[in-house]
């Protein structure tokens, strides 16, 4: 029987694979009352509800390929960071020196240290281009690959994490109790399973790691009494629906009993409070991560992906991006290079431990680490008056020079995964406004990182709210300096 918390590669295909049912609807509303305060077991009853076996074009692959994604809501200024240019004029240039990295050619501004000493163990991506000027929709193309340059509510297609979860999750028993998609802080404002339905969203972790009493719930219990309490009430449940089983044509209600029953796992066993738990890591570790929400969310997506969770998320925003909470450096939000200094340490400091943790562990040929946000930020500076003072922002009405959006070139970096690393791939012109070599678009990232978990993006299809069968991504190809071998 299927079990969605497993995850096995599926490896590309001759020809388009169709996936996915929506025949179910009525059955997977149904709530588990032996679990009505908890969501984790109605997930995985969602999960099996929509489950339909991969065809014979879909094969297991050996290895567990895995991703984390660290985004940057807002957009991350690429000339201030990965794109310096030092010789433009003061209307676009920043104020921050230029600094060499380990890699001879590649240079990074002065608040990436860390991550310049360590260049030879990422790959950075200078000419990341997509089409759309808005969060909701910048957001989208990125992480769905919608091509649609309106800002919507809601998504139209299912992000690739959703993707992943759902392909992942056909047709083969997983014996980790741990979820196969997990989100610290992820990024939710903008993206989701669109179609494939919740059941598919990540096991949300939220709050601050690094604070004294986090604390994740449902996961590990360690009272004994909980425990058996909840044991009866599942047992209750079953008698309960003795009657109903006689009238059980497809079997469901036994695939009910099987999912509760991993949840139970999930909540008793001690692996899953352990993957969870920072405590067990030494004070060094903790300390090379940085004792902040940043450097303690990546060193727990090591931990989980370590553990066995495949697909992995975390945001960094909040407080530590600035008054606003976020990357949308705007004057009117935050002085940005005031904001840009605000967050280089934790940032720069989370993200190289967490690339170097990758490589020292042996994880590098298996896990993925892609850094990226939606866009980049306006090569040429604007000025407005503040909205309002806090963290990199001076009292309201202050003029204050800030980047707006600009998805026409970017900046993002990549590490792990097999890939050869310690190059950079494309080029923007002399002032960063646009891409000159190698431009790479949403598809092309997308259908990336679906090749490093063994997907054929573009001969994948899923059954979209109207039963049409969608590609997962239909425009844009791996690219291939960052295919691993």
């Amino acid at each position: 029987m299927s079990d969605p918390f497993h995850a096995s590669s599926i490896v590309p295909c001759s020809g388009p694979t169709l996936f996915g049912s929506q025949d179910r609807r009525g059955f997977i509303r149904m709530g588990l009352a032996g679990f009505a305060s908890l969501s984790l077991p109605e997930l995985l009853k969602l999960q099996s509800a929509n489950a339909q076996q991969p065809s014979n074009n879909a094969k297991p692959s050996r290895e567990k390929t895995a991703v984390i994604m660290v985004w940057k809501p807002g957009g991350c200024s690429h000339l201030d960071t990965y794109d310096p240019k030092p010789d433009v004029s003061s209307e676009y240039r920043g104020p921050f020196s230029t600094i060499a990295t380990k890699v001879p050619g590649l240079n990074f501004t002065e608040l990436l240290p860390m991550q310049a000493r360590i260049a030879d163990k990422l790959t950075v991506l200078r000419s990341m281009r997509q089409t759309a000027g808005g969060h909701p929709a910048g957001s989208m193309q990125m992480l769905s690959g919608d091509p649609d340059t309106r800002d919507k509510p809601k998504p139209k297609y299912p992000d690739w994490m959703a993707v992943t979860n759902y392909l992942r999750s056909q047709g083969v028993q997983r014996a980790n109790p741990l979820p196969l998609y997990a989100g610290i802080n992820p990024p939710l404002e903008y993206n989701g399973p669109a179609y494939l339905g919740d059941a598919y969203s990540p096991f949300t972790v939220s709050g601050d790691p690094n604070s004294p009493t986090f604390s994740v719930p449902n996961i590990g219990l360690s009272d004994q009494n909980e425990v058996r309490r909840l044991d009866r009430r599942s047992t209750l449940r079953q008698r309960l629906d003795t009657l109903e089983r006689a009238f059980d044509r497809q079997g469901e209600l036994g695939a009910l009993d099987q999912f509760e029953s991993q949840a139970m796992t999930l909540l008793t066993n001690p692996k899953t409070r352990e993957a969870f738990d920072l405590t067990r890591e030494t004070d060094s570790t903790r300390d090379r991560y940085g004792r902040n929400a940043w450097g303690q969310q990546l060193l727990m997506a090591r931990r989980l992906v370590e553990a066995g969770v495949e697909v992995l998320t975390t945001s960094l925003s909040g407080q530590l991006c600035g008054r606003v909470g976020n990357w949308d450096d705007h004057a009117v939000n935050h002085h940005v290079f005031d904001a840009m200094r605000f967050r280089a340490r934790a940032y720069d400091q989370a993200v190289s431990a967490l690339i170097e943790d990758i490589y020292e562990r042996g994880l590098d040929k298996r896990v993925l680490v892609v850094v990226t946000g939606e866009f980049g930020r306006t090569p040429k500076i604007e000025y407005s008056p503040s909205t309002g003072e806090g963290n990199a922002s001076a009292p309201a009405g202050t003029m204050q020079p800030g980047r707006d959006h600009w998805p026409r070139a970017f900046s993002n970096i990549w590490a792990g995964g097999g890939i050869q690393t310690g190059r950079v791939i494309g080029a923007t012109d002399k002032r960063g406004e646009d891409t000159i070599e190698r431009t790479c678009s949403a598809g092309d990232f997308l259908a990336t990182i679906y090749h490093h978990l063994g997907i054929d993006a573009a001969n994948t299809l899923i059954k979209d709210f109207n039963g049409r069968p969608t590609p997962v991504v239909d425009h844009g190809k791996p690219i291939p300096e960052l295919m691993g071998g």
